[in-house]
């Protein structure tokens, strides 16, 4: 129960209620925009700058109204990141993680029941272009998803605050150039919670791992890449190399080897420090039984 410690509070349960009203308006504002409306007679493609721009409109408007209730992911790759990140604990992004899945079933279910079944279509169901292969799809996930996420590092982060560009602004681009740039291949996902919406609602799974797998793997990779690499937090660099060299150091039998240096400032500590008694245990060699230690007792 420790690692659910802050969950049971009245704040967060109002930011996961948050996660889930911020996806489902997302997903009926967006996904609304993929509707063909035209009749069967006369057919028109689909405007894919009206919906790459109805994406990141969307994302704008619901990062900017719940940015400061719950953070404003909508994304459960951006959840993931942010516990890569340690910004939100593992216990607590399963919760996001749920309500941003609810959040688009419902929003599926709604725009399903109010549009005319003869334009319903197939809802937006993100589908992998039939002239590329499975390993194009999942990379070109991985990539829109990459530079969303990096996208998203950037905006959180506390010392860079020097750009006048709101951070729901600069998300809302980067969701409409992964659209303008990805929609004819893979439907341009970069949010597993919205393709599963549509999906659940119309019950379509072909391919569908993809837009987990793809973009897991694209926001596991921009997380690190900006944490670790290119805008390190030099406290947490101090703590992976302290326990890096801890686990790095050569044991004999049960006990940790010291350097001489370590040793020799110890000893120089016993003598400048009057009045001190220590008892200091040494195996012996031989390791036999009644005759495993023996101690010496240093009095100054």
């Amino acid at each position: 129960m420790v690692a659910f410690k802050g969950v049971w509070t009245q704040p967060f349960w109002k930011a996961v209620s948050g996660e889930f009203l911020a996806m489902f308006i997302f997903v009926i504002l967006s996904l609304g925009s993929t509707i063909n409306w035209s009749s069967a007679d006369s057919p028109q493609p689909t405007d894919c700058v009206l919906i790459s721009l109805c994406f990141g409109f969307s994302i704008f408007t619901m990062v900017h109204c719940f940015g400061h209730i719950s953070g404003a992911h909508i994304n459960p790759v951006v959840t993931l990141a942010m516990v890569c990140t340690r910004k939100i604990s593992l216990a607590k992004s399963i919760f996001y993680i749920i309500s941003q899945c609810l959040g688009a079933i419902t929003g599926a279910g709604l725009l399903f029941i109010i549009t005319p079944i003869n334009v319903v279509g197939n809802l937006g169901v993100t589908e992998v272009n039939e002239r590329l292969s499975l390993g194009h799809g999942l990379l070109i996930e991985m990539l829109i998803t990459f530079q969303l996420v990096f996208t998203v590092c950037a905006t959180c982060d506390p010392n860079h605050k020097d750009t006048k560009c709101p951070s729901s602004f600069a998300i809302g681009i980067s969701v409409t150039a992964g659209h303008l740039f990805a929609i004819n291949y893979t439907g341009a996902s970069m949010n597993p919670a919205r393709s599963l919406g549509p999906a659940v609602i119309l019950w379509k799974w072909e391919k569908h791992w993809i837009y987990w797998v793809g973009p897991i793997i694209g926001s596991v990779c921009a997380s690190a890449a900006y944490d670790y690499i290119y805008c390190p937090d030099i406290e947490l660099k101090k703590q992976l190399k302290d326990t890096l060299l801890k686990a790095t150091q050569k044991t004999k039998g049960k006990y940790t080897e010291v350097d001489d240096a370590i040793i020799q400032d110890y000893n120089d500590d016993i003598i400048l420090k009057s009045g001190t008694v220590n008892v200091i245990d040494i195996d012996q060699a031989d390791g036999k039984k009644g005759k495993d230690s023996a101690s010496e007792i240093l009095a100054v």
